[in-house]
């Protein structure tokens, strides 16, 4: 499926892309720090960085719906995992 088949708008795309570049710098510093476990920069940014993620996660799902399943997110009624595309079907 490409994503022309949904007609998501705008904002939703975003704020997926949003959401990837956090979790991605979330991961980059994840990394360092198990090589570098003493880094107070390293650990205060990824700090920062799992904390804009949470956010930008409890935003999404607020508008959108849940991002992961198996007790990644709560859902609403009905069961809301099967709606629309999956997060990552979708093509930036």
């Amino acid at each position: 499926m490409n994503k022309g088949q949904w007609d998501w708008g705008k904002e939703r795309y975003e704020m997926l892309h949003e959401i990837q570049k956090w979790h991605f710098r979330a991961v980059e510093l994840n990394l360092f720090l198990d090589t570098h476990p003493e880094s107070h920069k390293a650990l205060n940014d990824y700090n920062q960085a799992v904390e804009r993620l949470r956010i930008l996660h409890q935003a999404y799902e607020e508008r959108y719906g849940p991002l992961m399943n198996h007790g990644g997110s709560p859902s609403g009624y009905p069961w809301a995992w099967v709606d629309d595309p999956w997060p990552w079907d979708i093509g930036m």
